[in-house]
């Protein structure tokens, strides 16, 4: 099928540059385990597991069999006051893999939508605790929570939140990028030893200006996955866990894109060693196949939650929040058979095993070609930082983007960034050929 069989002026696409997309329409019509076909015809490797999402790779038959049976059993039910067996199912799982006390699943469909249920659960336990003036949201520079209006108001990319105003959330505070340009341009599976305590910030300046009592939580990303993979300096994540928990305020980790084996691991947390009070999932979770999303909470919260109501009458709801398609029966089924297909194959082993390949061969093969800064590799994903073109920034990714995609392979350009976070199943071949196609595609940029 050709493009032009189908009528392109109806779809406005998200995160798009659609003037030039017109002009060169990028359209896949199928795919099966690394790669797309296109409109036209030619295989493209998916260096991206499609913006993080498929782990497993593509047209994994457990999971479609799932989907199929599922369909032809109970297709939908409502989550408001009923549930389905596959929700149950699902929850379990997840909180089976899940660190420490980490218990309690709440369903929703996506990253964003994760975000902005674990900050509406963080101020309803704090006022379930009688601390509802805790209220105050501190967020990280650079950091992404989706796109909803209280995940842009605690995420720190400029250009999702300069069109919205004050729309945004009016009490959030953030902290400090985690990136040191000049001294860590380039890492290769470690954690960064910074000189200076980054966090100090926090505990002197942005906690004293608003008083930790009025703090309800921090959310960060493990790694900072959207902004483009910056990995945070050693021992961050567990200074963080201790500021937190001296002021009584929640910890929050968005997991959409660390979560369910991108670092080897199940978790960042896992990784880190650090648990957070709730955990943002999506994405891998049902290998990208059905829209799901979710936020772990411990039983610390769900307790006091529920206990706040214990002399309500039965009838009464506990946390006004949800949404239609929670739980949904097919979604549940394909995070089951996703889940099961990850430990059948040991795919998070093999993400960790693989991502040292793909580290090898990114910073032997790129590191001194034109307009490389930096690069940064850790689990299966790595990002190449070039320096902006002048008064153009990220041009020469988007260019490197487009010239990637026309030799057959899909890199993500994130700003000045260039991101592989390929699928769990990638073989040794796959990256070469991704990372010979980046290297020549920017060997072909303009001075």
């Amino acid at each position: 099928m050709a493009y032009n069989d189908f009528r392109m002026d109806n779809q406005w696409l998200p995160f798009t540059p659609n003037r030039s997309f017109q002009k060169d329409p990028r359209v896949f019509v199928a795919a099966d385990g690394m790669h797309f076909t296109t409109h036209d015809g030619r295989q493209v490797i998916d260096g991206i597991s499609s913006l993080w999402c498929v782990g497993a790779g593509h047209n994994r038959k457990p999971i479609n069999e799932a989907i199929k049976q599922q369909l032809d059993t109970l297709d939908y039910s409502t989550a408001f006051s009923v549930s389905n067996d596959k929700a149950f199912l699902a929850a379990e799982a997840i909180a089976a893999m899940a660190p420490g006390d980490l218990n309690k699943v709440l369903f929703c469909n996506s990253g964003s939508e994760a975000a902005d249920t674990s900050l509406k659960v963080a101020l309803a336990y704090h006022r379930a605790r009688g601390e509802g003036h805790r209220n105050i949201f501190i967020g990280r520079e650079r950091g992404y929570h989706g796109v909803g209006f209280g995940g842009m108001s605690v995420g720190g990319i400029p250009a999702n939140r300069k069109v919205y105003g004050t729309a945004l959330l009016p009490r959030v505070d953030h902290m400090r990028f985690i990136h040191d340009p000049v001294n860590h341009a380039y890492i290769h599976h470690q954690e960064p030893v910074w000189q200076e305590d980054i966090l100090l910030e926090l505990e002197n300046r942005i906690l004293p200006l608003h008083d930790p009592s009025n703090v309800a939580a921090v959310i960060v990303e493990p790694v900072a996955g959207s902004a483009g993979w910056y990995i945070p300096p050693q021992g961050y994540l567990k200074r963080l866990r201790e500021i937190c928990d001296k002021h009584g305020i929640l910890l929050i980790f968005d997991e959409v894109i660390t979560g369910f084996g991108r670092l080897g691991t199940g978790f960042g947390a896992d990784f880190y060693g650090v648990q957070p009070d709730m955990l943002n999932f999506a994405k891998c979770v049902t290998n990208g196949v059905m829209p799901m999303g979710g936020v772990i909470c411990t039983d610390r919260i769900y307790n006091a939650m529920m206990g706040a109501h214990g002399s309500a009458p039965d009838h009464a709801i506990e946390f006004f929040h949800g949404y239609t398609y929670s739980g949904h029966p097919v979604a549940c089924a394909a995070a089951l058979a996703t889940l099961e297909l990850y430990k059948q194959e040991n795919l998070f082993e093999r993400a960790g095993q693989m991502g040292q390949v793909l580290g090898d061969a990114m910073h032997s093969a790129i590191k001194g070609l034109p307009h490389v800064i930096g690069i940064r590799s850790l689990g299966l994903a790595c990002a190449v930082e070039l320096a902006p073109q002048p008064g153009m920034p990220g041009k020469r990714a988007f260019d490197v983007f487009m010239d990637c995609f026309h030799k057959g392979v899909l890199v993500r350009n994130a700003g000045d960034n260039l991101v592989f976070a390929p699928p769990y199943i990638v073989e040794r071949e796959h990256i070469e050929t991704m990372v010979s196609t980046l290297a020549d595609a920017i060997r072909r940029l303009p001075a």
